[in-house]
């Protein structure tokens, strides 16, 4: 699971995932305030020594004694706090309040054991008050939606259809989310691609399945087994699961399953519809990455490193990192150094499968049709990985391979190399990616 504040960018300073459970509603609204203190005044050691056994092994204190400073570098001054709020996810209840910066609002969490340790703490962009690009995009008239709980395995997700209203046997997309802990809209700041693509598809006569991910309703239980969680707990069986829930459903054509994943989701794609075993129509990419996880991480970081004001990324930390990066290539073996672990603080099973999967030999076995699409500007999965797919895939009548210059990793619209910060800004993905995807679903080709 991704839990570090390197590799979630400007999203997340931190995410520590423990053990589950919770503590009283009033005392846990003290001691989050306690914590919360602590952290922005630098104090790591008193955040480290409030945390679980299993986090204090993995996370030195000062991690949270930079936390401000790196808050300040990306977002600008602390402004003010506001009260504290308390929500439930699934096995655990979780305490927020939202923070103001000069330049940004965020949000933070945290969240407690039953013996009072806490096993989360966190900070993502606050929901701005304006409304979001896609909130006018239901059109209640051409479609409809319904809400379900998607059941993989043990799992219960928070899941909605919407279907075009017109026609019958539709055909149907099955979002498959990135990286990190993502609703069922793949919510960033104000901006939510996957409620937009849901409500743009259906309208072009195409249904979609969307779910709250895993490890966003069970962040301290998505593993099956503790310790030893990998892409398959992360994305891939719960993706397997919505496959078989919405070919069974009367209003969709059981021929014409399609999933679409972005980011990690579309780098696990070829992995989903090999272990579908011919349940699928076909796969829709965007943004794949073709290259090891490991090596796009630190790819990632360097880069934003040389960014204005991204002083937080120094000699030190990008050193360690690499070392880290190069453990990984030798996870699962004797020389794995355990003490000195892997990038965002995954279980070395977790880093084991990530190196070992090799999107490219994956899809090399597959026969279904492909379509793949990268937005240009994208630093975080790069034109170097379209152009591996495209050296593996250029021979095949079935599969259709597209980018779009002016668009970033979340189809945002732009000029030059794109930023962290323009994930903040409210825009939508452009009509001509939706016709895309919509005509190949739909004809099997692109205009």
């Amino acid at each position: 699971m991704k839990k570090n504040y390197l590799f979630r960018l400007l999203l997340s300073v931190a995410l520590l995932i423990g053990g589950c459970g919770c503590v009283m509603a009033q005392d846990g609204k003290a001691k989050a305030e306690e914590l919360f203190r602590f952290l922005m005044d630098g104090k790591g050691d008193s955040v480290h020594v409030r945390l679980t056994e299993d986090i204090r092994s993995k996370i030195a204190p000062a991690v949270f004694s930079e936390t401000p400073k790196q808050l300040e570098a990306q977002f600008g001054s602390f402004q003010s706090k506001g009260p504290w709020g308390t929500s439930t996810n699934g096995d655990m209840t979780v305490y927020y309040c939202d923070v103001r910066f000069e330049r940004s609002a965020l949000r933070f969490f945290t969240v407690f054991n039953k013996d009072g340790r806490v096993n989360t703490v966190r900070f993502v962009p606050a929901t701005p008050a304006a409304k979001s690009t896609t909130d006018n995009l239901f059109n209640n008239d051409k479609m409809a939606e319904s809400s379900f709980e998607l059941i993989s395995g043990k799992y219960k997700l928070p899941a909605v259809l919407t279907l075009p209203k017109a026609g019958k046997k539709v055909p149907v997309v099955i979002l498959v989310h990135g990286s990190g802990q993502n609703d069922r809209d793949e919510s960033i700041g104000p901006n939510k691609p996957f409620r937009e693509l849901a409500h743009e598809l259906a309208l072009r006569g195409v249904a979609v399945l969307r779910y709250d991910k895993r490890t966003l309703v069970y962040p301290s239980s998505w593993e099956s087994v503790a310790g030893k969680g990998t892409f398959m707990d992360e994305t891939v069986e719960d993706a397997l699961a919505a496959i078989d829930w919405v070919r069974g459903h009367a209003s969709v054509d059981s021929t014409k399953v399609y999933i679409l994943g972005h980011s990690l989701g579309a780098t696990l794609a070829p992995l989903i519809a090999q272990q579908a075993h011919n349940r699928l129509a076909g796969v829709i990419m965007l943004s794949a990455a073709a290259r090891p996880m490991e090596d796009l991480i630190w790819e990632q970081v360097t880069y934003l490193s040389t960014l204005p004001g991204n002083d937080q990324y120094g000699a030190d930390k990008l050193q360690q990192l690499k070392k880290q990066v190069d453990n990984v290539k030798v996870a699962g073996t004797r020389k794995f150094n355990v003490e000195l672990g892997g990038p965002m603080n995954a279980s070395e099973s977790y880093w084991v499968f990530a190196h070992n999967y090799n999107p490219l030999k994956t899809v090399a076995k597959l026969r279904l049709r492909m379509l793949l699409l990268q937005g240009e500007r994208d630093y975080q999965v790069t034109m170097n990985d379209f152009s591996l797919w495209k050296s593996a895939l250029q021979k095949r009548r079935n599969v259709f391979l597209k980018s779009y210059p002016e668009l970033n990793h979340l189809y945002q619209r732009g000029v030059g190399k794109s930023t962290p910060g323009e994930y903040m800004k409210p825009d939508s993905i452009p009509a001509y990616v939706m016709n895309d995807v919509a005509c190949w679903v739909v004809t099997g080709l692109l205009k």
